[in-house]
């Protein structure tokens, strides 16, 4: 009877503790950043940063979540190798003093259904750090089977003024500019 009550009370302890929330690797292969800009009213410019590495700490039964994302931005890609250059300089993202873009997560929201609804938390570009709410449109954990560990992603997007961050250049002639459109895909392997 002493060992029944004995493993009762060490079970209520351990329910009583909080639960700690699982580590997860960004998967680089499954993750990338993308940008759209409009382009003098006419088109719209994108391209991607590849390559991306971070940390995610995720708890659904908390519905608690942290994500630390460095995004190189060596890596960046329109698909033209002239442009790539151009906005690796010091007119845009400036590469040579400034070589990665991150973002540190300050809360998780949840919806109804216990999904990621939206990740906010503070983006640095340039040297500078401003706020950013990542919308989800999707999220989901899975356990893969080439993998043989569970992961969790999922699709996010947010609409940001690049001028917050000191990136100005021709938004005095293209005035629409200024805003760009995110759209991240990202995926994080259980460790």
């Amino acid at each position: 009877m002493k060992l029944v009550s004995s493993v009762v009370a060490i079970t209520a302890l351990f329910a009583t503790l909080p639960a700690v929330a699982a580590e997860y690797k960004i998967d680089p292969m499954h993750t990338d950043a993308r940008f759209t800009v409009d382009h003098w009213g006419t088109s719209s410019n994108v391209g991607g940063f590849y390559d991306i590495n971070g940390t995610v700490k995720f708890d659904a039964k908390a519905k608690t979540g942290f994500v630390d994302v460095r995004i190189p931005v060596k890596n960046i890609n329109t698909g033209r190798s002239a442009f790539n250059e151009h906005l690796q300089g010091a007119e845009f993202f400036n590469v040579a003093k400034y070589p990665s873009i991150r973002f540190v997560s300050d809360a998780w929201r949840f919806n109804a259904q216990g999904k990621v609804a939206e990740v906010a938390g503070q983006l640095t570009l340039l040297g500078q750090t401003h706020p950013v709410t990542l919308k989800a449109s999707k999220f989901n954990c899975y356990n893969s089977p080439m993998l043989k560990a569970e992961v969790c992603g999922g699709d996010f997007e947010a609409t940001i003024d690049r001028t917050q961050w000191g990136m100005s250049q021709y938004v005095n002639y293209m005035p629409a500019s200024r805003y760009v459109k995110l759209n991240i895909q990202i995926e994080a392997v259980k460790q």
